[in-house]
């Protein structure tokens, strides 16, 4: 999986309700280092730089993810390890560490900072702790598009943006200790393919979806793919998709919002046809016929 990101780097500030939120982001970014390369590639402030020979200590929290490539880690509870890509490397507050690309490799990563009595909660409660701070999670699209979502959000820093930005994290380490733990109960890797397959298709269920795009942006065959979705969930990856278009149909048909034109256009069928066949083939009735007697019941209660 190519991830395709421009270096990206920015500082923000806290105000004192931000603190209050339990939650506050301090930085966040992503640099490619190709091979040879000097690391790191980016000017940062005195007291995010690295020293070479003792590393650094920080006064927060960051969640790093190694998405390409890979290098070495360490820290005051860690020995020196190698990691590969699909690596989170959660940094704590206090705790002196060091990590750097491999020089024949390089690596992208991606981080993001924070601080607040909210994580500190979560360590104290045995979530994280700085004796796990190397976490293998495998190549996730969904982290990195959280960091995108992160990044945008941060670019633009309006009125609010470090709560949505509070939340973003959140989802971050809740995914992070999904996978952490479904890694844990020995999911093998077609699992971990179909799984973030089926997060893929969810996230993108307003777009065009195609199953051979899925499986090219996860980096598999589409063969392989079509055998290993249907044998996981049951269902070809069509039906899944088709599913999710239709149960997302239902959620605005029975809004007031959307006619049943724009619901089948916006949901990218080709036709009211089009879509009312595809919706009597999977609930039984046609779209007019569900939003009136969701619509009526909804009215009676």
């Amino acid at each position: 999986m190519k991830v395709l990101d421009q270096n990206s780097l920015k500082y923000l500030t806290i105000g004192p309700n931000d603190d209050s939120w339990g939650l506050a982001t301090t930085t966040i970014g992503t640099q490619l280092i190709k091979p040879n390369a000097c690391y790191p590639a980016m000017q940062h402030p005195a007291t995010y730089n690295f020293k070479a020979q003792t590393g650094r200590v920080l006064d927060e929290y960051q969640i790093i993810y190694i998405a390409e490539g890979g290098g070495f880690f360490e820290s005051q509870s860690i020995e020196r390890q190698r990691i590969e890509s699909g690596t989170v490397l959660l940094l704590f507050p206090g705790e002196q560490h060091h990590y750097y690309p491999d020089k024949q490799l390089g690596w992208r990563e991606f981080w993001i900072g924070f601080k607040g009595e909210v994580m500190d909660h979560r360590t104290s409660a045995g979530f994280f702790s700085p004796k796990e701070a190397i976490i293998k999670i495998g190549l996730s699209n969904t982290l990195i598009s959280l960091y995108r979502d992160a990044i945008r959000v941060a670019e633009k820093e309006k009125i609010g943006c470090q709560q949505l930005l509070a939340g973003i994290v959140t989802h971050m380490l809740g995914h992070i200790l999904y996978k952490s733990k479904r890694n844990g109960e020995g999911a093998t890797r077609a699992e971990e393919i179909i799984n973030e397959a089926r997060q893929l298709m969810r996230e993108r269920v307003h777009h065009t979806l195609h199953a051979e795009d899925i499986a090219t942006s996860l980096g598999v065959g589409y063969s392989w793919f079509r055998q290993a979705f249907k044998r996981i969930t049951g269902i070809s990856p069509a039906q899944y998709i088709a599913r999710l278009l239709i149960s997302r149909a239902k959620e605005m048909l029975i809004s007031e919002s959307y006619t049943i034109t724009e619901t089948a256009y916006l949901l990218g069928f080709e036709s009211v046809g089009q879509f009312s066949t595809a919706f009597r083939k999977i609930e039984g009735t046609t779209p007019r016929q569900f939003r009136e007697e969701n619509r009526l019941a909804y009215r009676k209660e």
